[in-house]
């Protein structure tokens, strides 16, 4: 009897409970229902399709300034992160069009905010998108700045570099011309007149052949380059100057593969290297030339025991016309494209140059070239021999065919 009446109170229990979450159940579902709808942010129509194929960065904000969209440009420049957007100066900017209604555009310099170090230079447009959003577009004008600046920095160097040797000829001529009648003072200033004149001559050179670099493309029209010829010609040239100062050129190792790309324009690397360390050695010193193969490259070291170069000037030496010390170039006669022409050269070749020194110990620039290919350079040859087989055997049967 007891035992029946324990089943019966445990299923009254039991379906209380069950009547209980019914109820909690429908009480939850009414409340959800009272609630209001929160809809995903919906961009007007079209907006989403423009906006994948613009190839530009853009931010989409809310009435709050939230980003509610970004693509992933906009985080690797630094104008997001999370949903926010970092630059107070863009936020200044969205905030002033959302007042206005009015499209704004301007140029920022900003602070990346990436692990990425340096400045970023933007151009930013921002405009309403639909009733409650903001559109801001940015696009990095940082290389395309820097480019700008360089070209104007070589145009008035240009401009100052030619008009020193031009000017100096225009006195001397007028000198010789006074002082006809001294004939010691003729050969001075004469002297002094061929001077100018060859170094004018080299600046003129050194800037058609900076220009015909940037314009070639030695990869493309190149061909395969014994460097050891090319050293050797390249020190031959410089001979002469360094007797002038009795420094020796010593040249030690050796590359066996070859380069692929232009032996006039290597040479021409190879020879400003060498006649750089020559005019920054003291007398009676050496200047050493060193190759090597080295995991596909070619490596061409020349060393100096000039007076070197601080840490703060090594990443400037390559700049057209800089000087780290201008009132010594002008006494070593040296143009200031020298090292550019270099770094020019060897970046038409695929390669590097890198650059050691220390203040009183020296330098030493590095050249690092990729060598060709072994069987790439086998099976050209092959093509080759094959086309040459092919042409001779045509031409074989075409004077046969001329004799019947």
């Amino acid at each position: 009897m007891n035992d029946v009446f324990s089943i019966i109170i445990a299923g009254l229990i039991g379906l209380l409970l069950g009547v209980v979450g019914v109820a909690a159940y429908r009480y939850s579902q009414s409340r959800a229902a009272k609630l209001p709808a929160v809809d995903e942010p919906v961009l007007p129509e079209g907006a989403a399709a423009v906006l994948s194929v613009i190839g530009r960065a853009f931010v989409i904000l809310d009435d709050v300034d939230g980003v509610v969209r970004a693509n992933p440009s906009s985080y690797a420049y630094g104008l997001v992160r999370g949903h926010t957007l970092v630059h107070d100066q863009l936020l200044d900017l969205v905030r002033r069009v959302r007042a206005d209604g009015v499209i704004a555009e301007a140029q920022f310099e900003l602070q990346r905010a990436t692990l990425g170090a340096g400045q970023l230079i933007v151009h930013v447009r921002v405009a309403p998108l639909g009733d409650e959003y903001i559109l801001l577009l940015a696009d990095d004008r940082t290389e395309i700045t820097r480019t700008e600046a360089m070209r104007n920095d070589f145009v008035a160097n240009v401009s100052h570099e030619l008009k020193t040797p031009v000017g100096a000829i225009s006195l001397l001529a007028e000198a010789i011309t006074d002082a006809a009648d001294d004939p010691v003072a003729v050969r001075r200033f004469s002297t002094r007149m061929d001077k100018e004149s060859r170094r004018l001559a080299a600046l003129v050179q050194d800037i058609i052949e900076l220009s015909r670099l940037q314009s070639s493309d030695a990869i493309v029209h190149g061909h395969e380059v014994n460097m050891d010829s090319v050293i050797a010609e390249a020190v031959d040239r410089n001979q002469l100057l360094a007797e002038e100062k009795a420094i020796r050129i010593s040249v030690g190792g050796s590359l066996e593969a070859p380069i692929h790309g232009d032996a006039d324009l290597l040479m021409t690397a190879v020879r400003n290297l060498i006649d750089n360390a020559i005019r920054y050695s003291p007398p009676n010193t050496a200047v050493g030339v060193g190759l090597r193969q080295r995991d596909g490259y070619a490596q061409i070291s020349v060393t100096d025991q000039g007076p070197g170069i601080s840490l703060e000037e090594q990443e400037r030496v390559f700049e057209r016309f800089y000087r780290v010390d201008a009132a010594r170039s002008r006494s070593t006669g040296g143009t200031g494209l020298g090292l550019s022409i270099v770094k020019h050269v060897v970046a038409n070749h695929g390669g590097e140059v890198t650059l050691w020194s220390q203040p009183g110990q020296g330098s030493t620039f590095t050249l690092r070239l990729p060598l060709v290919d072994e069987e790439e350079t086998a099976l050209s040859r092959a093509d080759s021999q094959t086309t040459k087989d092919k042409t001779e055997s045509a031409s074989a049967a075409d004077r046969e065919g001329g004799r019947r």
